[in-house]
This record gives structure tokens, sequence and C-alpha cells, in this order.
């Protein structure tokens, strides 16, 4: 019964090279087509002489080089606040690339960049100019900002006063499931998953806020068995990364010493180390259910339900009640399985709480489509943050957006430049780059050429 929105594809450039993902934006409850005008872009409704602005601190993730410039960009263009972007120290080299892109804001005096670390990241969010707090990071970090640190945020925490009163708007990761549905697939079908899961897993190394990080998995399909092995394979045989993000060894360690099942799946000369940790059942040590790992691990889960419908209803309580955080989700199901539920899967997809759901394509691809929303589940109360609290991106500006949700081909014809083993990424990337830039069906003939040869 909710209204849903298409995004995307839009255009017939976006419709040649989605490779046949689309998204829809579900509303929250309330919202329909009749009002859906009035639940749009709410900001631009208040006439622009009597608009009041803000200055707003933008503190940027370390990771993934684009999200910091789109926060900003969220901030100045969906909420009318001018920002000061604090980068993360892991992306200072990113300073010049970031000021010749946001020069025009910069001169205009809108826009602010600044570099170092904690000790300058506390100074500003506790600077009286600053009036809102956008943070892209760890729900640690967040609660430190808001509640500080110790016994004394403990007990601020309780009595519900933060220590810092500024609206704070927070993007924060997620335990992301990966819902395998039992269903009637071939080898061809197993061999290509198997690169998909672990493509979720290990692309930029497994430091994504969206990196799969438990496959949920049914103890009773006949292929379950051989699909794990597959995706253990793809995961040691994927190309090595380096461990460039502070502390992700260090992790990688603590988590082998916590489940003594782990399996390394690495060589002793590694780049990075791979592990592999199959969960039976849920795990009485509930670290690893309770906090995103951000390193390359991945675990695997045990379901008894055997039936696709029952299954996916157990994954998907299992995913809301027990999974830290619900930033995003994939589930990957059959085309067969698909039809056999009919109508049926859309209603289980409204129970999964998440502010992304991928279908058959993973749910970064709703990170990298600005049209759609991206952020956590609406809800999530101050003190109890999880994956944070609002949205970025949503370039059509949906005031009472629930969640996006993709749905992408079981098997894709051309193989998806987010997957670790594409062979010409390199190459792919500055064309699509260029196409973004200046768009031209005249570029399509070397993109798709350069994307066959993946």
């Amino acid at each position: 019964g909710q209204l849903a929105v298409k995004v995307f594809p839009r255009t017939l450039l976006e419709k040649v090279l989605s490779g046949g993902v689309s998204a829809e934006v579900w509303m929250e409850p309330g919202v329909s087509a009749d009002n859906l005008a009035s639940n749009t872009a709410q900001a631009y409704n208040t006439p622009e002489a009597s608009r009041e602005g803000k200055i707003a601190l933008v503190l940027g993730a370390g990771n993934v080089s684009s999200i910091a410039p789109l926060d900003v960009l969220h901030k100045l263009l969906a909420e009318h606040q001018v920002c000061i972007l604090k980068l993360n120290p892991v992306n200072e080299y990113m300073l010049p690339y970031f000021s010749a892109m946001l020069q025009p804001a910069i001169d205009l005096g809108i826009v602010r960049i600044v570099k170092g670390g904690a000790e300058l990241g506390a100074y500003l969010s506790t600077h009286p100019l600053v009036q809102a707090i956008h943070i892209t990071g760890s729900e640690a970090v967040h609660d430190a900002i808001v509640w500080g640190v110790g016994d004394d945020a403990r007990d601020r925490k309780r009595a519900g006063t933060p220590k810092n009163p500024r609206p704070v708007h927070s993007e924060l990761g997620a335990v992301t499931p990966t819902i395998i549905v039992p269903g009637p697939w071939n080898e061809a079908d197993l061999q290509h998953q198997a690169q998909a899961v672990a493509s979720q897993k290990l692309q930029n190394c497994g430091f994504n806020c969206a990196s799969s990080q438990l496959m949920l998995l049914s103890a009773g399909w006949e292929f379950g068995a051989g699909f794990e092995q597959l995706v253990k394979q793809a995961l040691a045989q994927a190309p090595q990364r380096v461990a460039y993000y502070p502390g992700a060894r260090q992790r990688l360690q603590d988590i082998r010493k916590r489940y003594p099942m782990a399996e390394l799946l690495s060589g002793p000369n590694a780049l990075c180390e791979r592990v592999y940790i199959p969960f039976d059942t849920a795990p009485q040590d509930r670290y690893f259910l309770d906090n995103e790992v951000f390193c390359p691990v991945l675990g695997r889960m045990l379901l008894p339900q055997s039936d696709p419908e029952p299954f996916l209803q157990a994954a998907i309580d299992f995913a809301n009640r027990e999974l830290r955080g619900t930033l995003s989700a994939n589930i990957i199901i059959h085309p067969a399985t698909l039809s056999q539920l009919g109508g049926r899967f859309d209603e289980l997809l409204q129970a999964l709480r998440y502010g992304c759901i991928g279908v058959n394509v993973w749910a970064a691809f709703g990170f990298a489509t600005p049209a759609t929303p991206w952020g956590a589940f609406p809800g999530h109360p101050l003190d109890d943050v999880q994956s944070g609290r609002g949205s970025v991106h949503n370039a059509f500006m949906f005031d009472r957006a629930q969640r996006t949700v993709l749905r992408g081909p079981f098997r894709a014809m051309v193989k998806p430049p987010w997957w670790v083993t594409h062979a010409s990424a390199d190459k792919l990337g500055p064309k699509l780059t260029a196409m973004e830039y200046r768009p031209s069906l005249f570029k399509l003939p070397s993109i798709l050429y350069t994307a066959l040869q993946a």
C-alpha cells in the first residue's frame, strides 16, 4: 500500500548504462500520489528572502572519496546550509581535487575545506559558530560527539541530555546482511553469484559502509554447501588490495581470536588477510552481530528453513531483530523463485527495515546513484542511533522517503564494474567519468566495448 516512485533509469543513456538495474523510492505511509508534491523539497517552499541558513560542519569519511563532496552538496542544495568540510586524515590527499571541484562555492564563501585529526574535529563540533553537524563514520564517533565519553556520557545518554545540543545528521554503517534465497540455481548461477557476494565483501578491501558482513544461507538448500565453497574460493582468489584503513589489521586479528572457527582464506604474504566465519547458529559472542567490522571478514549463518517463503521470512526477521544497523541489505533470488512468490515478495520487502535494499544487485548501487536517498531506515532515536538519522543524495528531495529498492537481473549480461574480478575497470572508469561529465551517445560504443573486455 506504500507509494513507490521510480527514479532510475530516467534517460536513454541511463537505461543503456544501468545494466538492467532499476531504482524506486518507497515513501513513508501517508504519502500518496496526490500529496507527493507537498512532501517534496519543502525547504524551497519558504520564500528565498525568509529562509534561515545555518553553518554546518561536515565530517568527511575516510573510505570512499566521493562521500565528502556529496555530503557538502546535499547540505548546500537540500538544506540551505553553508559548510566547513573537515577531511578525514585518510583522505587528506584529496584536498587539491576537492578544492578544484568546489571552487565556485569556495569563491562564494559558502564552503571551506580544512584538514586535521580528532582534536580539530572536536574543536569544530563545539565551535559556537557551528549550528549543525553531519557525520559519515561510526556509531562510536557519533556518540562521542553527541554525548561525550566515559561515565558522564553514559549518564547523559540515560537522561536524554546531550552534551552537544546541535542537530546531528549521520550515516553510520551497519552489519549488512546478504540473504541467499534457496532456488533452482544451475552451475553458472552459482559461479556468478559467488563472484557477486565476494565483490560485495571485497570491493575497496571491505572498507565500505555497504560491505556485506553476514551471508544468510538455508541449511536445507541442496546447492548451499557447493555455493559456500564457491564463495570462499572467490574470496581467496580475488586480486589483492592493501588494508589501507587504520586499525583494519588489528580488527582482523581480534576477530580471529574471538571466533576460533574463523578460516583464513589468504596466504601468508597477502597484502590483507581475508577471513570467513561459518556460524551454524547465532554466536553467543555477539560482537560480529553488533559491530560493523569494516575489514575483509565475511560471516555465514545457516537458517533451518528450506522453502523460499519461510526462509525469506526467517532471514528478514533475523536481520531486523539481531543485526545492528539498518543502512543496506542484499537479497539474491532466482527469477523462478520470484515468480513463485509473486506479490508476496514485495510484502516481505516491506517488513525488511533497511534504508536501501538491493534485489539481485549490490545495495551500494543506491549510494552511487544520486537520485536515490542514502541513509538509515527512518526512526532511530538519538540514544540508539545505529545507522544514523536523515539521508543524503536524494536528488529529487523527497521529504518523507522511507527506503530505496533496487532491482537487477539475476545474471548480469555484462560484468558489473564494481566486481573485484573486473579485468578492465581501470579503463572503464575514466570513460564512465567522461560520460557523466559530458553525456553523449557517441561515447557509448567505446564504453560498451571496454565493458565487454571484463
